[in-house]
């Protein structure tokens, strides 16, 4: 008999290579061989990040890459989405604003603390230092619907909301004038989508309108930052080819009647041969399966993760 899978990332101990590498004239993209990214921009009066890395600790090392380009002071934080790994180091920058979409303010509020638990538990390494981050939540002080500019001196920044996709609260940030676009979680490269908040029927329409926009430059949520229009191309392809491979999967064992465990491990057998090489693939697929699971079968809004529910489907799908 096999043995279990040990849950989730736990055992994932090796620390990764980071890189901080200037995409355009006033984007810069820090990115770690598949952990978490972060965007920067570089304005003419001030600084804006995108994705804040886990801990204040591990901020540290994004404030002092930036630092050996600038000192302007950082004005603005920007949440793509409301994952802890993604917000939880925000308090490191002592920014004069947190901006994200009310759309994430509203899933900080419903399931933030149940979230921040959660990946706690499954990803230890990402969350180094985890003691240094503030009691309670991290909480935007300006959201928006939709749309939102900023003017950074004569550089313009769009917040823009493109669809639901990863989470219903995505955001991306977009330099129009230097066509360079940082997509959070939307976009992945030689990195597992993690689908566990996703609406996988939106998701493609969504890179649509990415790919509408015909950015040059892009940093996606993980994986190595993407320079020149055939390699965003790339990316979005990549991201929205394994979203549709799950999808029609899932879909097809829910039309044949099956149960989740024979979907698990259909589609599992069925993607490992395509994507098993990209980053946290063992770890992404039992969440993102039980989520287009639940989506196939009526389920509209993702159900909240919790520590326990986690360790739940762990062990039934990979017991």
């Amino acid at each position: 008999m096999s043995q279990p899978k040990v849950f989730a990332s736990q055992a994932d101990l090796e620390e990764k290579k980071v890189s901080f590498a200037q995409l355009s004239e006033h984007a810069w993209a820090y990115t770690a061989e598949g952990d978490p990214n972060t965007g920067i921009v570089i304005g003419d009066d001030a600084v804006l990040v995108a994705d804040t890395q886990a801990t204040p600790a591990m901020a540290q090392d994004v404030i002092r890459r930036i630092r050996e380009v600038t000192d302007k002071p950082v004005k603005y934080v920007v949440l793509t989405h409301y994952h802890a790994v993604r917000v939880l180091g925000a308090s490191a920058y002592q920014a004069q604003q947190i901006l994200a979409s009310q759309d994430t303010y509203d899933l900080i509020n419903e399931r933030g603390e149940q979230d921040k638990a959660s990946e706690i538990g499954r990803f230890p390494r990402l969350f180094s230092n985890v003691e240094t981050v503030p009691p309670g939540m991290t909480w935007p002080t300006m959201t928006f619907t939709g749309k939102m500019t900023l003017w950074m001196g004569k550089l313009e920044v769009q917040l823009l909301q493109l669809g639901r996709g990863h989470t219903k609260g995505d955001t991306v940030v977009w330099l129009p004038q230097e066509r360079t676009l940082l997509s959070g979680d939307l976009v992945e490269f030689d990195a597992t989508p993690y689908a566990g908040d996703a609406y996988f029927n939106d998701w493609p329409k969504t890179l649509e309108n990415i790919a509408a926009l015909k950015p040059k430059a892009l940093v996606p949520g993980r994986g190595p930052a993407l320079v020149g229009e055939d390699r965003v191309r790339e990316g979005l392809a990549s991201t929205g080819g394994f979203v549709a491979d799950v999808r029609a999967s899932v879909q097809a064992g829910v039309v044949a009647g099956k149960d989740l465990n024979a979907v698990y491990k259909e589609t599992f057998a069925r993607l490992k041969p395509k994507y098993g090489h990209w980053v946290i693939f063992d770890h992404c697929m039992p969440f993102d399966v039980t989520r287009a699971y639940d989506e196939a079968t009526g389920h509209v809004d993702p159900r909240i993760w919790t520590a326990e529910r986690d360790i739940e489907m762990w062990n039934a799908l990979e017991a």
